[in-house]
């Protein structure tokens, strides 16, 4: 019987585009999520049919798996940082912040 082998790379392309919009308020969780959900769910398929995939995928999909959830991890806490500080000083002033650091680019 041939081994069957598990791509991770749809999930590392998801949890690099889910870093990089981290720098959007931390919304990057969401395909951080969905990488590490896929991940998950092919790691599932193993563990019914161990003898049926490569091991050198296995332990791909694994590392792609951990990458995921760091990710999701740093996204989720950013997002809850950025709640907290659209609480705490509000959006008019996070607004008015922004507003004065591009005069100060522009004037430079």
């Amino acid at each position: 019987m041939e081994q069957q082998k598990l791509n991770p790379t749809i999930v590392y392309v998801l949890a690099i585009l889910g870093l990089l919009c981290c720098c959007i308020g931390g919304l990057g969780f969401i395909l951080a999520g969905i990488a590490f959900f896929i991940a998950h769910s092919k790691l599932n398929a193993v563990k019914l049919n161990p003898e049926g995939f490569e091991p050198t995928s296995i332990k791909a999909m694994n590392t792609a798996k951990i990458v995921a959830l760091v990710i999701l991890i740093i996204n989720i806490l950013y997002f809850i940082m950025t709640i907290y500080r659209i609480s705490t000083v509000g959006w008019d002033e996070l607004m008015q912040q922004s507003q004065d650091m591009l005069e100060q680019m522009q004037n430079n």
